[in-house]
């Protein structure tokens, strides 16, 4: 499939990020997840930097994207959590994400997980949090290619239980998983409307500076999960990612060691 992708901006606040309207697709997962790879493999070209660092994007990173058979849409790589070092990278998360579903923007985002660390606690907080600040969500497994055909099929079944939803593998290596992926991007796309395109919107534009209204995240039936206001949701998430640094930190100074992903 041929899409026309470029690089628009990195932005450090809300006030920064596009406000011409178009649908948005948020990734979201730990620091060392692939997100910037997998953006590359969907685009098929490098346009966002990868880097064997975790913690390297500290920024929202914005790529206006057309595919040839879908809307144009903004993916957002979002900075991630889990491998930030020191207090001050944790709270850059933290202000960015926060500042990001604060907008009033409807929003769908996409949780990525490493298919070799399945089950773990940042994660399955990340998603609680992300199904009440976002329209809709989606799971997608990472790396898939590392693992043996016995292992991922355990590491999917473990991180499908965990997070009581589907999931969808995929590897930048090899490619698997993008057709079905860009699938569901486009889908979300597509049902999306243009804010420029409708006539409620010429008729009564909207100021820069006036706040938009928050959007109503809407969970599926058999998620079961409870509705809870999008920013309380975050705060939450974000004090347990802070508190999961601490943590770290107490434990190095102690003389014990660290725990890290491999």
């Amino acid at each position: 499939m041929k899409v026309n992708a470029t690089f628009v901006l990195s932005a450090a606040r809300a006030a920064d990020l596009p406000r011409d309207g178009f649908p948005e697709v948020a990734l979201i997962g730990r620091s060392n997840v692939g997100k910037s790879s997998l953006i590359n493999a969907l685009v098929r070209r490098t346009i966002a930097r990868t880097s064997s660092t975790p913690g390297k994007t500290r920024l929202a990173n914005v790529y206006r994207v057309e595919p040839a058979a879908g809307s144009p849409l903004y993916l957002m790589d979002l900075p991630g959590y889990g491998f930030a070092k020191g207090r001050t990278s944790e709270e850059e998360f933290a202000a960015v994400t926060s500042e990001y579903f604060g907008r009033g923007q409807a929003v769908n985002a996409l949780l990525l997980v490493d298919a070799r660390h399945p089950g773990l606690a940042n994660d399955l907080e990340a998603w609680t949090w992300l199904k009440t600040a976002a329209v809709d969500c989606g799971l997608v497994v990472t790396k898939i290619d590392k693992l043996a055909r016995g292992e991922r099929i355990r590491a999917v079944k473990a991180i499908e239980s965990v997070h009581e939803h589907s999931v969808l593998p995929v590897s930048a290596v090899t490619g698997e998983g993008l057709d079905e992926l860009w699938t569901q991007i486009n889908r979300w796309a597509n049902s999306s409307r243009t804010p420029k395109a409708t006539a409620e919107t010429r008729a009564t534009p909207t100021r820069a500076t006036e706040p938009k209204p928050r959007p109503t995240a809407r969970i599926a039936p058999e998620k079961k999960a409870p509705k809870r206001d999008p920013f309380v949701a975050a705060d939450d998430f974000h004090r347990g990612i802070l508190q999961i640094g601490a943590a770290k930190r107490t434990r190095t100074s102690t003389g014990l060691p660290a725990t890290t992903s491999r």
